[in-house]
């Protein structure tokens, strides 16, 4: 393992040094990346599966395509009240992330996040590993809505052109990873010769295998808590996620 750096700016200094000298970055994240706009992650002491709800489902129940299937009321109400965050606002990272890309040093983004707070900042090239709230399809005609409409409608939201059900553009548990999106993310960490690893514990699979491709020169991971991939870094930036891209 490289060395460990807590304060920010130190890490930020480390992080455009590493940016600067590559000449193919790929960002690689997760919750994380987002807890400075407000959205909670999933596993912190904070975070979503460590919060109490009336409902009789746990989250990850909550997020199931099961669940979907056999209570969508219960299903559509935690969707939209913890799920959807419609006044999110990039963060420092976000805009970090957007602005590297336009300047040519940052060939794609793949997050595991729903927010869309990375195409909001400005990022073009983002592979959404697990899809978006800001896209939903009736599933019988395939007529296309956005967060917006969802948030206004109430119970089991229906089609204005068919009936049908309208579901969230988002990979559920015990749902697959789109194809596409799989072999995109591959395709760009395998030819980066810099990978900067944020927000993610790295636990989730088969979104967390992907950085298994990754052959370049050096892996940067910024977390406020230690993972198990922190032994292969060249960096750990152990400090707030937004702070260390603010260069």
């Amino acid at each position: 393992m490289g060395k460990t750096i807590t304060d920010p700016r130190l890490a930020a200094q480390e992080l455009r040094k590493l940016t600067d000298a590559s000449a193919h970055t790929v960002f690689f994240g997760g919750a994380g990346v987002s807890t400075a706009s407000g959205i909670p992650d999933f596993r912190s002491e904070n975070g979503l599966y460590n919060q109490h709800f009336s409902s009789k489902y746990s989250p990850e129940e909550l997020l199931s395509h099961h669940l979907w299937k056999q209570d969508p009321d219960a299903f559509y109400d935690f969707y939209r009240k913890m799920m959807c965050a419609p006044d999110a606002r990039p963060n420092q990272a976000h805009v970090k992330l957007a602005q590297l890309e336009r300047e040519g040093r940052l060939d794609a983004i793949v997050t595991q996040n729903i927010d869309g707070l990375h195409q909001a900042a400005g990022s073009k090239n983002v592979i959404e590993l697990h899809g978006s709230t800001h896209r939903n399809h009736c599933v019988d005609c395939g007529a296309a809505y956005d967060q917006e409409w969802m948030l206004s409608t109430t119970g089991v939201p229906r089609c204005t052109r068919c009936g049908g059900i309208v579901k969230p553009d988002v990979v559920l548990y015990e749902e697959s990873l789109d194809e596409k999106d799989i072999e995109a993310a591959v395709m760009a960490i395998s030819h980066a010769d810099l990978l900067i690893i944020g927000g993610t514990s790295l636990v989730v699979y088969p979104a967390a295998g992907l950085v298994q491709y990754f052959r370049g020169s050096h892996l940067a991971i910024v977390n406020l808590e230690p993972i198990a991939q922190d032994c292969a870094a060249d960096v750990v930036c152990a400090c707030d996620i937004a702070k260390a891209f603010d260069w």
